[in-house]
């Protein structure tokens, strides 16, 4: 296998601590208070959507970007630091870096926000748990995710994993369905226990890390493995001597993680001003799929700093994606589906949507999952996601056919791939 000159770094004790010490904190990051239903509590409402027209966002029409300082949100900052929303006539403020998800929902909830990128089973719990009038816009990107076990972990494929201790960013996200599903394929049971409690030799014991986090505690041993977004899985490879045990988009095929969201009350209140909004969205996917190495040092810490890492970190968790150079473990087993580590196109694919409807119906999480139950799929993928303006932008912004999958017989329809 290849060896990069960047892997042999080592880990670096500086980048570390700017980790831990710099980035999203874990009392920040948590958000299991609000993944029990608290959200509407928080601002005193009760769960239905009128409650929420009383919260009212600023009435001019800048954009205002939340975002956590992850490659999700690399369409949101490429359509602000390319000019491309100026192009539509549009101010847009200097996107507002959060630490964490429980803060970027109080944001957007509040009205700091009106442009996010959410894990995509937020917001399935905020409009179907807590009424809140949220809209799936677009998807941000495709694939960007990946399995990282520790150095000290001799582990080759997911069966390996069995007594071992993995994190999470957080329950209701696309990592923890797929980490789940991978889980019982083998055999495996995902559970939730406590520190110090015993894990059987068919368990695998999950826990909610913050990302910055997860490569430090995979370097000291206090977790075996973890599953996360880019680029934490990159500084697990460089700065923690982690391994690469399967890449998300070599399981699901061109799977969405993160989703660009608004608030419906103002999609439809000025649905002009949307419309600008997604176009600039769009010119950012085909930008950020054309250009994945200029936008990765953009974003990073050599650049415009908008994201924690330096630049040889988020250049390879955007751009590395060779079977050699990952053939040990087998993290790439699915090389015909032409996929990159990550990819861009705008369209949100119904049949998405309807999986991890389903999917989480059967995975494991904290808190109550009453309301899951009672949800249906093909209603969801048409109450919860609006097609009209991304698909108009799409109409007229072409270039977004060249991400991997595109079909030109059916473009916005698809079956979902899976392969375990």
């Amino acid at each position: 296998m290849k060896k990069h000159k960047s892997i042999v770094d080592e880990i670096s004790d500086i980048d570390l601590d700017y980790l831990q010490k710099n980035e999203m904190s874990r009392r920040d990051f948590m958000m299991d208070s609000l993944a029990m239903g608290g959200l509407a509590a928080m601002f005193g409402l009760s769960t239905s959507m009128p409650a929420w027209a009383d919260i009212q966002p600023p009435e001019d029409e800048v954009v205002r970007i939340g975002y956590l300082p992850i490659t999700d949100a690399t369409v949101l900052l490429v359509a602000h630091e390319k000019g491309f929303f100026a192009e539509e006539g549009l101010k847009s403020e200097k996107p507002t870096l959060i630490r964490g998800w429980s803060p970027l929902v109080e944001g957007f909830a509040a009205g700091k926000f009106n442009l996010v990128h959410f894990l995509k089973p937020i917001p399935i719990w905020m409009r179907y748990n807590n009424g809140f009038p949220v809209k799936i816009m677009s998807w941000a990107h495709l694939n960007g995710s990946g399995v990282v076990v520790g150095k000290h972990v001799k582990a080759e494929s997911f069966s390996d994993l069995g007594g071992k201790q993995v994190a999470v960013p957080y329950w209701y996200s696309m990592h923890n369905i797929v980490l789940q599903m991978a889980l019982r394929h083998v055999g495996l049971k995902p559970v939730i226990k406590g520190q110090g409690e015993a894990i059987a030799a068919d368990e695998v014991n999950l826990q909610i890390m913050p990302p910055p986090d997860m490569p430090p505690a995979l370097a000291a041993k206090k977790i075996d493995a973890f599953i996360v977004a880019e680029p934490f899985n990159a500084a697990g490879e460089l700065l923690a001597g982690g391994k690469m045990l399967r890449f998300t988009g070599d399981m699901w095929r061109n799977h969405p993680c993160c989703v660009v969201c608004m608030n419906e009350l103002q999609v439809n209140a000025n649905p002009e001003w949307t419309q600008k909004v997604m176009n600039a969205i769009v010119k950012a996917q085909i930008y950020a799929q054309q250009n994945k190495k200029e936008v990765a040092h953009m974003m990073s810490r050599d650049g415009k700093r908008y994201l924690p890492m330096k630049a040889n970190v988020v250049e390879r968790a955007m751009t590395l994606y060779d079977e050699e150079d990952y053939a040990t473990p087998d993290a790439i087993q699915n090389p015909q589906w032409g996929s990159g580590r990550i990819d861009f196109q705008p369209w949100p694919f119904p049949s998405a949507t309807k999986l991890i409807v389903n999917e989480l119906k059967h995975t494991l999480v904290s808190g109550d999952t009453t309301f899951l139950q009672a949800l249906d799929a093909d209603f969801v993928a048409e109450d919860l996601v609006d097609y009209r303006f991304v698909k108009a932008a799409m109409e007229k912004h072409p270039g977004w056919e060249n991400a991997p999958g595109f079909n030109a017989e059916n473009p916005f329809e698809r079956e979902e791939v899976i392969k375990i």
